[in-house]
C-alpha cells in the first residue's frame, strides 16, 4: 500500500526488445535469447524491512544461488533498502537516470511509476506473460494494470481475514465467529454485556472499509477506474460503511476507528479481550506467538454480505525498469519469482504465495496461512491509480464526520465521491 504520494520525474522508455524463443508453457525458459557475456542485475527490494533477517537470507543463501545456478551468465546483485526510504530513492533515481534492473515495489507505487514510464510494459514484450499471469490471483494481478497494460507480476500477497478471540465469543454465550453482517450485528449485543466490543479496526482508509462495501456489494469506483461517484456513494456501498457506523455508534466498535491513540491497539486489544473481532494479516501469527503466546487466535473469512465475502489484497510486485539493459535477462529472473523454488521458499519466511498452483504446497508448508489462501479467492485490489494515496485521505476524513455524526454516512460518500472523482483521472 503506498503511503505517500510524492510527484515523480519521468525518464525516457527504452526501445522495445525483440524478444524471441520463449515457450509460454515453461515458467523457467528464457523470454529472448540472452548474451552468453556474464550481466549483473541490480534488485532493489525491502526485504529485510525491520531487521527481518529471516527474508533476506532466504534470499541471498537459497533463492538467488538457485537462480544463478540455473542461469550461470546472470547475476543478481541485491539491495536491500528500508520500506521508507525505497520510494524516495526510486523517485530520485528516475530523475537522475541511476535506476536498477528489478524492483520490488508496493502494489500501490505501480500505477504512479508505469504512468512515468519508470517501469516497463510486461504484457505482449514477455512470452510467458499469459501463462504466468492467468496462474496469479486476480486481485494481486490487478495492483499491476495502469491504462490496459501490465507492468509487473505480483510478488507476494496478502489479505485480511476475520481473527477472533475465541475465549471472548464462549464466554459471551457465541459458538462461533461470526459469518454474516447479521451475526456480527447480533453478536454486539451478547458482547456488550462482558464489556466486550464486537469488531475493532485502527482506521477508515481502503484498506479498513473496502472489505464492508464490496462484502455489502457495493463498489469504489466505475469498472475503468475513472469515476466513484455513483459508486462510492451507491445504496450498496452506503449500507456497508452504515454496517460499522451502527455499530460504533452503539458503543460496540472503539473510538480507535477514527484515530482515538488512547484506545487499546488491535494488536493488543484482541488477545486481552477488549476486542472480539478484528480483520487483519498473516503476519500478526508472529507477533502474538511473541507478545501473547498462550492466545490462540480463530481465523475465517470477513462476515459476507449480500455482495458474498471479499477482502482487500496488500502485497508487492516484481517490476523491471525501462532502464534496465538487460531487460532479457531481467525477465528470466521475473519468470523465476513465479516458480516454486522462489514462492515457497518465500513462504518458509512469512511471506504468501502469489500462485494458485502452489496452493496445496503452500498451505501444506505454513498451515497458518490456509484461511488466508481462501479469502485470497476473492479479495480485490484497491483502486490501482497513481493518487491512491490521496484517495486514502480524502476517503478518511469524509468517514471520520459520519462516525462523529456529523454527517450521514451518504453525506460523507457524496462529499468524497466528489473529492476522489478527478483524482482517478490524474496522472502525476
Amino acid at each position: 500500500m503506498a503511503r505517500r504520494t510524492t510527484k515523480l520525474v519521468s525518464v525516457a522508455a527504452v526501445a522495445a526488445l525483440a524478444l524471441t524463443g520463449c515457450s509460454s508453457s515453461s515458467k523457467t525458459s528464457s523470454s529472448a535469447p540472452s548474451s552468453a557475456k556474464p550481466v549483473t542485475l541490480t534488485f532493489w527490494g525491502t526485504y529485510g524491512n525491520g531487521g527481518n533477517k529471516t527474508q533476506t537470507d532466504a534470499l541471498s543463501q537459497t533463492i538467488i544461488p538457485a537462480f544463478e545456478k540455473a542461469n550461470p551468465n546472470i547475476k543478481i546483485n541485491y539491495v536491500d533498502i528500508p520500506y521508507d526510504s525505497l520510494l524516495q530513492k526510486l523517485t530520485t533515481s528516475a530523475a537522475g537516470g541511476e535506476l536498477p534492473d528489478l524492483v520490488r515495489s508496493d502494489i500501490g507505487w505501480v500505477p504512479k511509476f508505469a504512468a512515468l514510464k519508470v517501469f516497463a510494459q510486461l504484457d505482449g514484450k514477455l512470452a510467458s506473460f499469459d501463462t504466468l499471469s492467468a496462474d496469479n490471483y486476480p486481485g494481486s494481478l490487478a495492483t499491476n494494470k495502469w491504462d490496459g497494460h501490465y507492468y509487473g507480476l505480483p510478488l507476494d500477497t496478502n489479505t485480511r481475514v476475520l481473527v477472533s478471540n475465541g475465549t471472548a465469543l464462549k464466554d459471551a454465550g457465541i459458538s462461533s465467529p461470526p459469518a454474516t453482517f447479521d451475526e456480527l450485528k447480533s453478536d454486539a449485543g451478547k458482547l456488550a454485556a462482558k464489556k466486550i466490543s464486537v469488531f475493532a479496526d485502527s482506521g477508515l482508509q481502503g484498506w479498513n472499509v473496502y472489505p464492508w462495501i464490496w462484502s455489502a456489494g457495493g463498489e469504489v469506483t466505475s469498472p475503468d477506474l475513472t469515476k466513484a461517484t455513483g459508486y462510492l456513494n451507491s445504496p450498496a456501498s452506503v449500507a456497508g460503511v452504515q454496517l460499522l457506523v451502527d455499530l460504533y455508534k452503539q458503543g460496540a466498535i472503539p473510538n480507535l476507528i477514527i484515530g482515538n491513540k488512547g484506545a487499546v491497539q488491535t494488536s493488543d486489544g484482541l488477545p486481552k479481550a477488549n476486542y472480539a473481532d478484528i480483520l487483519d494479516g498473516p503476519w500478526m501469527q508472529g507477533i502474538w506467538k511473541g507478545q501473547y503466546p498462550k492466545f490462540a487466535p480463530v481465523y475465517s473469512q470477513v462476515p459476507a454480505g449480500p455482495g458474498g465475502s471479499i477482502s482487500v489484497v496488500g502485497g508487492e510486485d516484481i517490476n523491471m525498469t525501462t532502464a534496465s539493459k538487460h531487460q532479457a535477462e531481467a525477465m528470466k529472473f521475473i519468470q523465476f519469482t513465479q516458480t516454486a523454488d522462489y514462492q515457497i521458499a518465500m513462504a518458509r519466511t512469512g511471506q504468501m504465495s502469489v500462485v494458485k498452483s502452489l496452493d496445496a504446497q503452500e498451505a501444506s508448508t505454513v498451515p497458518a496461512f490456509a484461511p488466508y489462501i481462501k479469502q485470497l479467492q476473492t479479495a480485490r485490489p484497491r483502486p490501482s491509480v497513481p493518487q491512491a494515496p490521496a484517495i486514502d485521505t480524502a476517503l478518511q476524513d469524509a468517514l471520520t464526520k459520519a462516525f462523529q455524526g456529523s454527517e450521514s454516512v451518504q453525506q460523507a460518500l457524496d462529499n468524497a465521491a466528489k473529492i476522489i472523482d478527478p483524482l482517478l483521472t490524474q496522472t502525476n
